[in-house]
């Protein structure tokens, strides 16, 4: 090799090595990185990005369903781990995914008998939640390919997906224009930002649908909870409110002081028969629109706290009480009953037919806003 062909190959070696280095995340540099994720079902391609913080913690979010599949936050011991089920690839979320990770809409929870009345019209939905229609319907937001975009923003690396909903998608009126924004800060936050605006009055209730477990593996029943409620939406046997705001004082729904998710999960009680547990929505004590902590959860083994804060009125607390046995997720993890649990800030239930609710309904002019932050630390 001649001393021009040395030359060659130290500067080739060189820029590879530079090259290899920038796909990775430099330890305390916010970044953001994008792969190929597969293709959906009508073959438009998938990708994934990566959001790293200056901690070294780390979401990935494909922009099919704007699902967080991964969420990678410190442990007491500095220990990085993975506190969100979902799959290792797109095709698990395919194939079959009870709402894994995703971006809930147009409606999120359930509209009794998949239907309702505004502006003297009677819409239909579909139902595919017993007699009832959940969370947008069979193709709702977490079926769709959104559009993404990435800013490394002055609070962290940015996430932006955009979606135009038809109008008449679902059975739901108006064409729907939905932003959602990603951000993970140097405080280990994930925060999430929707924005939504219609050309006809609409009913929009977005949420966020990941199964934490702060142990990352086995059952939840450890976890203690405390949610800033004094009331909380009975439900009748198909899970839809019956209209009533009851006091949690002195029921199993009472998390005002910070209680093992285990505690009473099994109560006597015919609310925890009707969910299978605990999947219901608390009326949380903060003003209409006010950014505040909602809840905090934690986990005694691992150390990890995560607080929940939103602008939302309430928060639906879901146990994973439908997980059974026949998911097999990241990792090889089978996921059993009650490995995961969901907290989903939102309006309440069925609100388009309970006219004593907070109004969900979207006119044209108006901006629909909604916030919600999971904030990790530890003790």
């Amino acid at each position: 090799m001649n001393s021009l062909q040395v030359w060659t190959f130290l500067l080739f070696a060189t820029f590879a090595v530079i090259c290899l280095a920038g796909c990775a995340a430099p330890s305390g540099t916010p970044m953001i990185s994008k792969a190929p994720f597969g293709k959906a079902p009508d073959g438009t391609p998938v990708d994934i990005y990566t959001l790293y913080n200056g901690n070294g913690a780390e979401a990935r979010i494909c922009n099919y369903g704007g699902i967080v599949t991964s969420l990678k936050v410190p442990d007491r011991n500095g220990r990085l781990g993975d506190v969100v089920l979902g799959y290792d690839s797109l095709a698990g979320y395919l194939k079959s995914s009870p709402y894994f990770g995703c971006l809930v809409g147009r409606y999120g929870n359930r509209i009794a008998r998949g239907k309702f009345k505004l502006g003297g019209t009677t819409y239909t939905l579909a139902t595919n939640n017993g007699p009832n229609s959940l969370h947008g319907g069979i193709q709702g937001f977490d079926k769709v390919v959104w559009e993404a975009t990435t800013v490394n923003g002055r609070g962290g690396p940015m996430l932006k997906l955009h979606y135009v909903s038809p109008d008449g998608e679902e059975g739901y009126p108006g064409n729907l224009s939905v932003t959602a924004v990603y951000t993970l800060t140097d405080d280990n936050e994930l925060r999430l930002d929707y924005t939504a605006t219609t050309d006809k009055e609409t009913v929009v209730n977005l949420t966020h649908h990941s199964y934490f477990n702060l142990r990352g593996h086995g059952d939840n029943l450890g976890h203690v909870v405390q949610i800033n409620a004094d009331e909380f939406i009975p439900v009748d046997s198909t899970l839809i409110p019956t209209g009533e705001l009851r006091p949690v004082e002195g029921t199993p729904f009472d998390f005002r002081k910070p209680t093992a998710i285990g505690a009473r999960v099994n109560a006597d009680d015919q609310q925890i028969k009707f969910g299978g547990g605990y999947d219901h929505c608390w009326v949380i004590n903060q003003k209409p629109g006010e950014l505040a902590q909602q809840a905090v959860v934690y986990e005694p083994e691992s150390g990890r706290v995560m607080e929940v804060w939103s602008t939302e009125p309430g928060l639906q607390f879901y146990g994973g009480n439908f997980l059974d046995g026949t998911i097999t997720g990241k990792g090889g993890w089978t996921y059993q009953y009650r490995n995961g649990f969901c907290m989903e800030p939102q309006h309440f239930p069925d609100s388009p037919n309970q006219p004593d609710f907070p109004s969900v309904v979207l006119k044209p002019g108006q901006t629909y806003r909604n916030t919600i932050i999971y904030k990790f630390s530890t003790r």
